[in-house]
């Protein structure tokens, strides 16, 4: 996904940056991280309070093998909702819950 695009999907937030991270990239707005892309698919930021809200609209938590034991490791990012690729109103609403969820795990 290209910086562009990433731009214009959180549009609704203002300035965002973007850094290299985990081997794909970092979204930041107001120093906050709010989504990451890992191989090639953007993952929203998400907590305790909302991930029962992706989980409900069908996204998929990010996991991976851990090396110990070879369980699988939960992180707290989650997909996108179909709708909200082509919908700019819709990605603002979980554009913004994943920037509230990035700036409660910052306290």
């Amino acid at each position: 996904m290209d910086n562009t695009r990433l731009e214009e999907l959180f549009e609704s937030l203002g300035p965002i940056s973007i850094r290299k991270l985990f081997g794909g990239k970092g979204i930041y707005c107001d120093g906050v991280i709010v989504a990451v892309v890992v191989r090639d698919e953007l993952m929203l930021k998400a907590d305790g309070e909302s991930a029962p809200d992706f989980e409900a609209a069908g996204c998929k938590q990010w996991t991976y093998t851990g090396s110990r034991h070879g369980k699988a490791v939960a992180m707290p990012y989650w997909s996108v909702p179909d709708e909200a690729f082509d919908d700019p109103d819709e990605m603002a609403v979980w554009a913004r819950r994943a920037y509230e969820a990035g700036r409660r795990a910052g306290k």
